[in-house]
């Protein structure tokens, strides 16, 4: 192997805008397209919406790539941060397609349309109603901060002590504990969606099973109550750091793995849960013997006011 030839970026360019009759695209915008691709041919991905995102910087942008491509590189895609980021996007996707059919460069089927903006929940819905392009978000201030609920309200509470299963008291119902160690069962019906989960007690005999019949009951309300023949079940937790014991070794999952289990538990979940407005309410409920155990040291637990 000799030295590789150095090819001048720029002439190429200029030969696709005369073809193109793109003459009219900000040249100061080509210009920073081409210094871009020369520095980083590999990870050629431009904002486009600079001047004028469908006029000029989609077209600089396709200019740049074909240009790349007679060269050996294949462009990465484009970021859209401003606009009606549907018809951004789709058109910026018409065109791509239509490069790809004019000059046989099937790399523009496969560019990313990445979106920006200040991405959040609701923006993202709107898009899917729509309709669009994008293959990628971008997102930052919305995923640090949630706008629709900013702060995490949840804590820790003590359920057992040595063995010993403790209950908190509180004149509000949501706030009184279930006592003692649990294990957390998700039951599956026939259709395949989870119909509940349900807390047992950890040193109870009959856990839930498959095809066996469980009675299902509500924390605090003995009236709701269902018996479930489950058709699958999935225990949810798995001991990960035992205490004085340190680290359980052999539990901790990869990144890919973690990311599949989450979408797998999106799949198989009721449309009507992951509504964005008025969604269904899933049930979490306790076995019968969690039940009367919980109501048992409630009822021992609580002082008795007297009244004179």
């Amino acid at each position: 192997g000799g030295a590789e030839e150095m090819v001048e970026l720029l002439p190429l360019v200029m030969k696709y805008r005369e073809e193109l009759g793109w003459t009219k695209t900000n040249n100061g915008e080509l210009a920073a397209f081409v210094g871009y691709a020369t520095s980083f041919p590999n990870v050629f991905l431009c904002l486009i919406d600079t001047y004028d995102t469908l006029h000029s910087g989609l077209r600089n942008f396709v200019l740049v790539s074909l240009a790349l491509d007679d060269l050996g590189y294949t462009p990465r895609g484009i970021r859209l941060d401003s606009g009606d980021l549907s018809y951004l996007s789709l058109e910026c996707e018409y065109v791509f397609h239509t490069m790809a059919d004019r000059f046989s460069r099937p790399f523009f089927y496969d560019l990313d349309i990445v979106a920006s903006n200040d991405i959040n929940e609701n923006v993202l819905h709107s898009l899917n109603k729509q309709g669009h392009g994008i293959t990628m978000f971008g997102i930052g201030t919305n995923l640090v901060t949630c706008q629709s609920q900013p702060a995490l309200g949840c804590v820790y509470k003590l359920v057992e002590i040595d063995g010993e299963p403790r209950i908190k008291l509180s004149n509000d119902i949501e706030k009184v504990l279930i006592p003692g160690k649990k294990v957390a069962y998700r039951l599956f019906g026939e259709a395949g969606w989870p119909l509940l989960d349900l807390l047992v007690d950890s040193k109870e005999v009959d856990q839930p099973r498959v095809g066996e019949r469980t009675l299902c009951l509500h924390p605090f309300m003995e009236q709701k109550r269902v018996a479930v023949v489950p058709k699958r079940v999935v225990k949810l937790h798995n001991l990960v750091f035992d205490g004085k014991n340190g680290v359980v070794p052999g539990q901790d999952s990869t990144l890919s793995e973690t990311r599949q289990f989450v979408n797998d538990q999106v799949n198989h979940t009721r449309p009507d849960l992951l509504r964005h407005v008025n969604s269904g309410e899933y049930k979490v409920s306790v076995s019968e013997n969690t039940f009367r155990f919980l109501h048992q040291l409630w009822h021992t637990e609580t002082p008795v006011r007297e009244l004179r």
